[in-house]
């Protein structure tokens, strides 16, 4: 009997999870092939040396609550290396100073006015005070933007000045550019079932307090989690790149950029929105006209390693409000964040936002020098730089906007026997929601056998 054969395309941490998932469910005698034309795998998962310690730059932390990330982290014998944060909480930069996050939000949407008393006008706290007696018109099962609702209950100055800060450093975008169901389900499903406010509803979707930390790392970062999913799972990596798909009876066809042809039985294809897009135009245009519509933005990141002692606050961080003069969209503060080891201080500095070239376009040199003024002007201070890394993502954050949800499901509904999907352009942009994704892609494929 012929061993069964499949194929991954893309080797970022969706691809490698529906490898290691499919070797799980179909056994060890199945060939699994990746392809990814990258010099290392893990996509967005990206572990560097800055000042002699490891430091994620890029996807840098899951969300614990969710339980995909810790499942996989057992599974694989890692569990003993999950980190929590040490607790402190990121600063808001709005108004050109420093203001403490508002406590009790949902992606930054408040549940009470008191909290935004400070940084937003006098106006604005009585019109949100008011919110709860003015009558809320409300569709069950809509999806406007997060802009459209908070804009019209709260005033805009909430949406600039404590939700874009969290949806921009989350999505690279902006409330007026991700729906309501993507950006904050809970609270959307509180409203389908029936708060009579938009403050009630955020006020039942909070989550319980627990005294848990809500985010979560990888001691020795991502790199650690790649490397096992690689080891469990595996596969055979071959380092081009995928240009073509074509069915071969019952059984698919594939066209690497130097040539080879490759066949599997099924394939999960683990790309971009744009690539998948491109890649299925011909075996399953439906799919590929619903992928061409997902919006992307690009991001660049700049950490420092600076000298222990330099006098950052004991805070995670600062996010940034729409409008400021600052070029950055948000400051991480790792070393405090996540406890400092070794004798330097290590930071990120995030820039770019839906719409815009900064991370395609600016040099690194340029990157660099506005990371030093940013922290210049936010924490009155000059860094000495004892190490950096610049790394660009481009076109790598897709954008959910209203009706997300229905452009997903097209997605998969278009596509024929024999391919699966998986990628953060489907359920969510966070490690969780691309692990689960890329767990329904290889159950499905699975199940063909």
């Amino acid at each position: 009997m012929i061993a069964a054969s499949y194929c991954v395309v893309g080797g970022g941490i969706s691809g490698l999870v529906a490898a290691y998932r499919l070797r799980r469910l179909v056994g060890a005698d199945a060939s699994i092939t990746l392809f990814d034309p990258a010099d290392r795998l893990g996509g967005i998962l990206r572990t560097e040396r800055v000042g002699g310690q490891p430091l994620d730059i890029g996807a840098e932390a899951f969300i614990v609550r969710r339980p995909e990330v810790p499942t996989l982290l057992a599974e694989l014998g890692l569990a003993a290396s999950q980190l929590g944060t040490t607790g402190v909480r990121p600063l808001l930069y709005s108004g050109a100073r420093l203001h403490s996050l508002p406590p009790d939000t949902v992606n930054g949407i408040p549940s009470s006015s008191a909290s935004m008393a400070g940084l937003v006008d006098d106006e604005t706290v009585a019109r949100m005070a008011g919110e709860p007696s003015r009558p809320l018109r409300w569709q069950p099962g809509s999806d406007p933007s997060v802009a459209d609702i908070v804009g019209d209950r709260f005033g805009a100055q909430v949406v600039a000045r404590s939700v874009d800060p969290m949806l921009g450093g989350v999505y690279a975008g902006s409330a007026a550019t991700i729906g309501m169901r993507s950006a904050v389900p809970t609270v959307a499903s509180a409203l389908d079932r029936g708060a009579p406010s938009l403050t009630e509803a955020v006020r039942s979707a909070l989550p319980k307090v627990s005294g848990a930390p809500v985010f979560g790392a990888i001691d020795g970062g991502y790199e650690v989690l790649v490397r096992a999913l690689v080891q469990h799972s595996g596969l055979r990596w071959i380092q081009t790149s995928v240009e073509s798909l074509a069915p071969d009876g019952a059984r698919w066809s594939l066209r690497d950029d130097e040539g080879t042809g490759y066949t599997a039985d099924a394939v999960v294809l683990a790309v971009p929105a744009p690539r998948l897009a491109r890649l299925v135009a011909s075996v399953a245009p439906r799919t590929a006209a619903a992928a061409s519509r997902v919006p992307v933005a690009s991001a660049a990141v700049v950490a420092l390693a600076v000298p222990g002692g330099t006098p950052l606050p004991q805070r995670s961080g600062v996010l940034v409000a729409s409008g400021e003069r600052l070029h950055a969209k948000a400051i991480t503060l790792s070393s405090r964040k996540w406890g400092r080891r070794g004798n330097v201080e290590l930071l990120r500095l995030s820039f770019g936002r839906c719409g815009d070239t900064v991370a395609r376009d600016t040099s690194d040199d340029e990157l660099l020098a506005w990371s030093l003024e940013d922290l210049g002007t936010v924490f009155g201070i000059d860094v000495a730089v004892e190490d950096v890394c610049v790394q660009r993502w481009l076109d790598a954050m897709p954008q959910y906007g209203p009706g997300h949800a229905l452009v997903a499901a097209e997605i998969r509904d278009g596509l024929p026997r024999g391919l699966a999907v998986a990628g953060s352009h489907l359920d969510g942009i966070g490690v969780p929601a691309c692990v689960a994704a890329a767990t329904r892609a290889a159950t499905e494929i699975a199940a063909l056998a």
